[in-house]
C-alpha cells in the first residue's frame, strides 16, 4: 500500500537543550532541529524493533535522507525540554515522508509562551520516549523524505515488507 497514511498516536522523544545547541543568546541554532528530528526518527524506528544497524545487517539496506523541509515558528532556548515527534505522512515502495515537530510541552511556563499554545502531553512508558498525542507550543515542524538504498552501492531499492508492516503499527 502506498500513498497518504495518517497514523495516530505519534512517537514523541524528549530532548533537553544544552549550551552546545545554542547561539550566544541561548537560542537553539536552526540546524540543530535537524539533529533533533534525526534522533527522534532513530528512536522511533528502534521502538518498532527496527534498529538501523540490525536492519543493515539483516537486509543489506539503509535509509538515507533525500529531502527536507523545515519551518521555524518560535525559538527553543537553553535548558528547555522539548518533545520531538515523528509519524509517517506518506509511505511508498522505496521512500517514506516523515512529518516531525519540535514542541515545548503544554504546561511548561516560559516567558513568551502564549496560554493559547498550551496543550496536553501524556507521555507514558519508560525513559520518556513513547507514542503520545502531540500538544504544546509548536517551535519547529517539517517533513523528511527518507529513501531505502542498498548499503554497499547506495542504489535505490524497495523497502522490505517487514519494515513497511512495522511502520503501519
Amino acid at each position: 500500500m502506498s500513498g497518504p497514511l495518517r497514523a495516530e498516536p505519534v512517537f514523541a522523544f524528549p530532548i533537553r537543550v544544552y549550551w552546545e545547541d545554542t547561539d550566544a543568546g541561548g537560542i537553539v541554532f536552526y540546524a540543530n532541529y535537524l539533529k533533533y528530528f534525526e534522533r527522534a526518527r532513530t528512536e522511533w524506528l528502534r521502538s518498532l524493533g527496527l534498529g538501523q544497524r540490525a536492519l543493515r545487517e539483516s537486509t543489506g539496506g539503509i535509509f538515507v535522507v533525500g529531502e527536507t523541509s523545515v519551518r521555524f515558528h518560535r525559538p527553543a532556548r537553553l535548558d528547555d525540554e522539548l518533545l520531538v515527534t515523528a509519524r509517517v505522512e506518506e509511505m511508498g515502495r522505496a521512500s517514506l515522508i516523515i512529518a516531525q515537530q519540535a514542541l515545548l510541552p503544554g504546561g511548561t511556563a516560559r516567558p513568551g509562551a502564549s496560554s493559547t499554545d498550551k496543550g496536553g502531553f501524556a507521555v507514558p512508558g519508560a525513559g520518556g520516549a513513547a507514542r503520545a498525542r502531540a500538544g504544546g507550543t509548536l517551535l519547529c515542524d517539517g517533513t523528511i523524505r527518507i529513501g531505502w538504498v542498498e548499503a554497499d552501492t547506495l542504489k535505490p531499492a524497495r523497502i522490505p515488507a517487514k519494515i513497511l508492516e512495522a511502520l503501519k503499527q
